[in-house]
């Protein structure tokens, strides 16, 4: 059995993110929807751990000599970066969301 063919890319459902946002009113919307954004990225860095995981299980298969076919080793590892790139944009635009909110004077 070959555990990278187990391993996909699922899209990121964005569209329960941005009916919360629209739906927001009050104390209550803002925590509902803090609660949906908390959720996906969790969610997110899960799905990332597990490709990274897959991708360095199909490297550790490669190197001990298992038959594993190199081609779906480097999908796997190719698919792990993308990823976490796309974790670490994220991230980056958090923080900088965060700042811009910090220079805002009350």
């Amino acid at each position: 059995m070959n555990p990278l063919s187990n391993a996909t890319l699922a899209p990121l459902n964005l569209s329960s993110l941005t009916q919360g946002a629209a739906g927001m009113s009050g104390a209550k919307g803002a925590s509902g929807s803090g609660d949906q954004f908390k959720a996906f990225l969790i969610e997110s860095l899960q799905e990332m751990n597990g490709m990274q995981q897959a991708a360095d299980q199909a490297i550790e298969k490669l190197a001990t000599g298992d038959d594993v076919n190199p081609a779906e080793v480097l999908t796997a590892v190719q698919k792990a970066d993308m990823s976490f790139r796309m974790m670490q944009q994220i991230r980056n635009k958090l923080v900088q969301a965060y700042q811009e909110l910090q220079e805002i004077r009350i």
